[in-house]
């Protein structure tokens, strides 16, 4: 099995180009977010993390509200880092029984943070997909119904990703006919 890993910041189009490569290739895909969500929801973390930051990142459900976590930990390297230490366990847990148990040719690693993760050396194929600030900060608070302040404050969060070795750079300009190519030169190119 091959992985295909994309990355880049909220907003960049990495869902989708991750469905329109999937649809060409035929293989099964992994929004590792996602997966971050399913640990936040695990009573054991969820137990952790309001030790820690507090009864507040709860809901009316006694849920995390990302959100209300959000707040905390984005502008907070320092409390980010307690957060990725309490959920990176069972994220890794999750992604390694899916990648032990794919049956596939290729799978796709979809995550803003794959780079510094130890997946990004397991992956054959790594394409970062980059597009314009202000177009990301609003389809991003149009679509997380997030105000500019707390995109603001998402997006210092993000990494840098000048210092890694990408195989394709793409340039989103959310038109269907360059999504629609760049995602067939990575298929002619995997599979060649």
């Amino acid at each position: 099995m091959k992985i295909i890993g994309i990355t880049g910041k909220s907003g960049s189009g990495k869902s989708t180009l991750t469905q329109e490569l999937s649809k060409k290739i035929n293989c099964s895909t992994v929004n590792v977010d996602k997966i971050g969500h399913k640990a936040t929801s695990n009573k054991n973390i969820t137990k952790k993390l309001c030790e820690i930051f507090g009864k507040q990142i709860l809901n009316d459900d006694e849920k995390i509200d990302r959100k209300k976590l959000g707040n905390i930990v984005f502008s907070d390297k320092e409390k980010m880092d307690i957060l990725t230490e309490i959920t990176w366990g069972y994220m890794q847990e999750i992604l390694d029984e899916i990648l032990e148990n794919e049956q596939g040719k290729y799978i796709i690693l979809e995550w803003a943070l794959l780079p510094i993760s130890k997946y990004w050396e397991k992956c054959n194929t790594k394409i970062l997909i980059e597009a314009e600030d202000e177009e990301r900060k609003i389809r991003v608070m149009e679509r997380d119904k997030i105000s500019e302040e707390y995109f603001l404050k998402r997006d210092s969060g993000c990494i840098d990703y000048t210092p890694y070795d990408f195989d394709y750079k793409f340039k989103n300009d959310y038109t269907e006919k360059t999504m629609d190519n760049f995602a067939n030169e990575i298929k002619n190119h995997i599979e060649y």
